[in-house]
């Protein structure tokens, strides 16, 4: 079995019974794809071995690679380009035609960062990414006038805002830094004091943590929850923080982790 990708907001992992075929034409499915919901309470029991290449997913079929590059190699690593762009489009043609919203979110404890997507999806975006907090600043009519208004505020600040420049990205481990903390509420009205808005968003996870969880790499343990594409998973008394995507690409077999994992001082107590 292979990982083989993840869901968020609603918490999944994708694993595949497929193996690397070289006598199957290119493209040709491999192994079947089951989903593993990642509900409170689940029980996950996988050891993981080996990391190489995830292949692709297509309809509900996996093409195995046996590439050693991972999460994916160069054949199969896809680039959003939209994600890269600051308002001059980077495709052949633009198509980002739907109204989109910009929106400022807020990561626990004083984390903040600019954003943009379709208007649309932009509850679901901000709990992809497992925000605490976000105001939806204003909605354009296509992707490159917000890509432009994100570009200025990441490098300028919020329009009459009194702060500095909001970065556009926040990396896993800050985001897991702030597990079981609260926004700091002084710093985010400070963000926004004198920012026009049009609607204030707060996300509760269920996660119930009385400190921070041990960020590791594991499958194995009783699911607690997952808060973007954070998984946290209680395992013989310590809770742990795990980055989903890096798990994709490693082999699993049935069992409890076999590798010596760091503990936190209250599973001696």
């Amino acid at each position: 079995m292979q990982i083989v990708g993840y869901e968020t907001p609603a918490g999944a992992l994708f694993v595949s019974d497929g193996a690397p075929d070289p006598n199957a034409p290119p493209g040709t499915a491999t192994g079947d794809v089951d989903r593993v919901a990642l509900d409170s309470g689940t029980e996950l029991s996988w050891r993981l071995g080996e990391r190489r290449c995830a292949g692709t997913v297509h309809d509900g079929g996996h093409v195995a690679c046996g590439n050693e590059s991972a999460p994916y190699c160069e054949d199969h690593r896809s680039t959003w380009v939209c994600a890269r762009c600051t308002g001059t489009c980077l495709k052949d043609e633009m198509d980002c035609f739907d109204d989109h919203a910009i929106y400022v979110a807020a990561f626990a404890p004083d984390t903040f960062k600019v954003g943009v997507t379709r208007e649309w999806r932009l509850d679901t975006r901000l709990r992809e990414q497992g925000a605490d907090r976000a105001v939806h600043l204003r909605t354009v009519e296509n992707g490159r006038i917000a890509r432009d208004i994100e570009a200025g505020i990441a490098a300028d600040g919020l329009e009459g805002g009194s702060g500095d420049g909001v970065p556009d990205r926040v990396r896993v481990p800050a985001k897991v830094d702030g597990l079981a903390r609260a926004v700091d509420d002084d710093a985010w009205t400070a963000l926004l004091d004198g920012v026009d808005y049009e609607e204030r968003f707060e996300f509760e996870y269920g996660l119930d943590l009385g400190g921070r969880p041990v960020a590791e790499t594991l499958a194995s343990g009783t699911v607690v929850g997952t808060k973007g594409r954070i998984l946290v998973l209680e395992n013989a008394g310590t809770t742990y923080a795990v980055d989903m995507r890096d798990l994709v690409g490693h082999d699993v077999d049935p069992g409890d982790s076999d590798r010596d994992l760091q503990s936190s001082l209250g599973a001696f107590g």
